[in-house]
């Protein structure tokens, strides 16, 4: 208390530490210990209930550092040795196995398989891999084994430099005021000022020290701890995590959201949009060809392929010789035909004159005995809520700006955009560039992100208030200040409602205490309140305040306003 009297002194701020920290002294100078004794109990109980609220599992950097591989395994002819992942060497030939987590940039040199990027690049679907293919350090291995070469070290790979975006923008993220101290700034000095004004005209320093004591902003230092306590209880039960219960306060007075693209705005899944067939050939043949085959296969789109072959009732034909050749895709026989699916750079310069434009989103390429025969195309499909929730984001809750940054293509977010209905987009953006926009945007007004993978992970924590969807992701979730479990833009809108609820609450409970507090020092004033009396008065308003605080933990009547 004392060192917090001190400081604040020194910044030239009355703060509630500081009213609190001169009672206690004043307490102690004139001997009322009991009336210092109630005081420092109710400060300590404020500060513990608010260490409690704001505790975390972990930290962010704890997080990434035990997701990432410590071990890897070098590869020398036909032996594997186990090594320390930070004793990779440029050029170690290294085997990932399957379903392991790349430990360094590198490019494949034997094997045939998938990986998942999505937590590092914002694409949502598995990307193949085949000798030649690039790889990157975090992504996670599919089926295959695969044997790849390092062509950086560790401590300059995708992974680490995300890791070191992470540690500047946990550095520099700016302190914020929180609700008690933006109304102690103005509470503390009111009532210093009383006190002095019945000391000096009554003659009786007791009086000053009775004042203060009533004085004590306990509905501040407790009050407002049980409220937010009590809205994280709410929260959960509502499938939300409160990692930072600055959220809770915050969230209200963001004016500009920002969305990742892939898991957030969209479902993070494939799903098949349209086929362009070259003349004489038939949606449904080349559809029915290309899942036959894609039964047998472990291309990233075959099961977007095989639910439209479903979807359209088509009839699958028995597929033979399959197999997956380097530079040319997945070929095999079905029915008597030789069918290829591939993707158009791999094409002869005849067959590529035949290709329709590109577009937005993803195509594989069809041939059927060598001849082109269609481009099937997919798009990653946007949340059915996703349109009504951002259209409501500015009439409910006075948000001015709606923005999507993505690591996506741009013709695919343009695409997404229009259907949500936002205008501003950022697109193929790395880590590094969205934590740019983020903390561009925050520098003008209070900021809302919402993203999923680790690729937003520095944003998430640049931003005013950061929030996670779904639980893929342990790295995102230590990021965000919250966490939604249901992959749901409802949910945030839940957590907008229920940070509106809290400072309804907490707003109640501070300024209802806070007004009792200044008839408290009226009456000590006029010298009817002994110190102790005093102390023990602010008790029963505390008692008061904390009652209606807990009300926070009660859902509101409406939870969501969109539909």
């Amino acid at each position: 208390m004392l060192v917090s009297l001190v400081t604040g002194l020194r910044r030239r701020e009355l703060s509630t530490d500081f009213l609190a920290g001169l009672s206690v002294i004043t307490s102690i100078f004139f001997g009322e210990y009991l009336a210092g004794a109630i005081i420092v109990l109710m400060f300590l109980s404020g500060g513990a209930l608010e260490d409690y609220a704001v505790k975390s599992a972990s930290s962010v950097l704890q997080a990434l550092a035990k997701r990432m591989p410590t071990l890897a395994h070098r590869k020398n002819g036909v032996q594997l040795s186990e090594i320390r992942a930070e004793d990779i060497q440029v050029a170690d030939s290294l085997e990932v196995f399957p379903h392991e987590i790349c430990p360094v940039d590198g490019v494949v040199t034997e094997g045939h398989g998938t990986m998942n990027e999505a937590y590092l690049t914002g694409e949502p679907f598995q990307i193949d891999k085949a000798p030649g293919s690039a790889v990157i350090s975090g992504a996670i291995n599919g089926e295959s084994p695969l044997t790849i070469t390092a062509t950086k070290l560790p401590i300059d790979s995708r992974y680490a430099q995300i890791v070191e975006v992470l540690k500047a923008s946990e550095k520099n993220k700016p302190r914020l005021r929180r609700l008690a101290e933006r109304l102690g700034a103005v509470y503390a000095p009111l009532a210093l000022s009383v006190a002095l004004l019945a000391w000096f005209l009554s003659g009786d320093v007791k009086r000053f020290l009775s004042v203060l004591v009533v004085a004590t902003p306990c509905p501040l230092l407790i009050a407002i701890p049980v409220a937010i306590l009590g809205s994280i209880s709410l929260a959960a039960k509502r499938g939300i995590i409160i990692k930072n219960p600055s959220v809770l306060e915050l969230i209200k007075e963001c004016r500009v959201a920002i969305f990742d693209k892939t898991g957030t705005l969209t479902y993070g899944e494939p799903e098949f949009s349209e086929s362009v067939c070259e003349p004489g050939r038939s949606q449904g043949e080349v559809l029915g060809l290309a899942a036959s085959m894609e039964r047998y296969s472990k291309h990233p789109l075959a099961i977007a392929i095989l639910k439209a072959a479903h979807d359209q009732k088509l009839v699958l034909h028995e597929a033979s010789e399959i197999r997956v050749v380097p530079g040319l895709g997945l070929m095999g026989t079905v029915s008597g035909h030789k069918v290829q699916i591939s993707g158009r750079n791999n094409l002869g310069p005849k067959d590529q004159k035949r290709l329709p434009p590109i577009s937005s989103g993803l195509e594989c390429i069809v041939l059927v005995d060598g001849d082109y025969a269609a481009t099937l195309r997919f798009r990653d499909t946007p949340r059915v809520e996703g349109a009504s929730f951002i259209r409501h984001l500015g009439p409910k809750h006075k948000l001015k700006r709606a923005i999507i940054v993505s690591g996506d293509r741009e013709t695919e977010v343009r695409y997404l955009a229009e259907k949500v209905g936002i205008d501003e987009i950022y697109a193929e953006k790395s880590p590094e560039e969205k934590l740019a926009i983020v903390r561009k945007e925050t520098a003008n007004a209070k900021t809302l992100y919402v993203g999923d993978g680790i690729n937003d992970a520095p944003a998430l924590m640049a931003a005013t208030v950061g929030v996670a969807i779904g639980k893929n992701s342990d790295i995102t979730s230590q990021a965000a200040g919250a966490v939604v479990m249901d992959s749901s833009l409802a949910k945030v809108d839940e957590l907008i409602h229920i940070g509106r609820h809290l400072r309804q609450v907490a707003f109640q409970s501070a300024l209802g205490g806070m007004v009792l507090s200044f008839i408290g020092m009226y009456l000590a004033a006029r010298g009817h309140l002994s110190p102790v009396a005093g102390a023990l008065a602010q008790e029963g308003i505390d008692l008061l305040a904390v009652l209606n605080a807990l009300r926070a933990a009660l859902p509101p009547k409406r939870l969501s306003d969109f539909s």
